[in-house]
C-alpha cells in the first residue's frame, strides 16, 4: 500500500521532533532525520526544504493549535476568570500533549534566523498580547485584583508553562488536565480571583462527574 504524502510528512516531522529532543538541533543531521523516519532525503526535502524548515515547523505546529484555542476561547466570551481559565488549561493540555515539540521550541528556536524566526515571534507575541489584554480588561473591570501587572501575571503564566518539558511526565499520578487546572486555580487566586472562580469551579466538577 502506498504511504499517503501527509503521513511521509507527519513521520519527518515526528522523527525531528524525537532526535531534536533527545540529542539537540546542531547535533542531528539531516540523514538521521530520514533514517529514523523510514523515508528518502527526497521524500523529505519534498515537505521541507532544510533542517531549519523543519525546526520552524515543529513550533509552527504547536503554536498554531494554541492561538487556535484561545481564539476559539475568547470568541466564547464571558467573565473574565472563566475565560482566562479556559485559555490557560488549553495552553497546559496541549503543551503537555506536544512536550516532545515544546521541549525543542524552547531549547533550539534561538538558532533559527530571518523571516522564519519573525514570523514565529509575531505568533508568540499574539498569544501573549490576547493573555495581557484579558487580564488587563479584567483588572479594569475589578474581576482580577491589581497586586501584580497584567504583563507581569502574563510573563508568570507563560513561564510555568514553558518549564513543564523539564519536569512534567504525562503518565505520572497527575493527569494534564489536573495539572492545567492546578495551574489554573493558582494563577487565578494569584490575581485575586477566588471569589469570582466559584462558578467555574462548580462547572468544571460537574464537567468531570458528566464525563465518568
Amino acid at each position: 500500500m502506498a504511504v499517503s504524502r501527509a503521513s511521509v510528512a507527519r513521520r519527518v516531522l515526528d522523527a525531528a521532533v524525537e532526535l531534536f529532543a533527545e540529542q539537540g538541533f546542531d547535533a542531528t543531521s539531516v540523514q538521521e532525520v530520514v533514517e529514523r523516519a523510514q523515508v528518502t532525503k527526497g521524500a523529505m526535502y519534498h515537505y521541507f526544504r532544510s533542517k531549519d524548515a523543519l525546526l520552524y515547523e515543529i513550533y509552527h505546529e504547536l503554536i498554531t493549535v494554541q492561538l487556535d484555542g484561545m481564539d476559539r476561547i475568547l470568541a466564547v466570551g464571558g467573565a473574565g476568570p472563566r475565560t482566562l481559565r479556559a485559555i490557560i488549561v488549553d495552553l497546559v493540555v496541549t503543551t503537555a500533549a506536544q512536550l516532545g515539540a515544546a521541549t525543542v521550541s524552547a531549547r533550539e528556536l534561538h538558532k533559527l534566523a530571518g523571516e522564519p524566526a519573525a514570523a514565529l515571534r509575531a505568533q508568540r507575541r499574539r498569544y501573549h498580547e490576547g493573555v495581557r489584554d484579558l487580564i488587563a480588561r479584567g483588572q479594569r473591570d475589578g474581576e482580577f485584583g491589581s497586586t501584580v501587572s497584567a504583563q507581569t501575571a502574563t510573563l508568570m503564566v507563560f513561564g510555568i508553562v514553558n518549564q513543564l518539558p523539564q519536569w512534567y511526565r504525562p503518565d505520572g499520578a497527575t493527569s494534564p488536565r489536573e495539572l492545567a487546572d492546578e495551574i489554573a486555580g493558582f494563577v487565578l487566586t494569584g490575581l485575586g480571583a477566588r471569589a469570582a472562580e466559584e462558578a467555574g469551579d462548580n462547572d468544571t466538577r460537574q464537567e468531570r462527574h458528566a464525563d465518568r
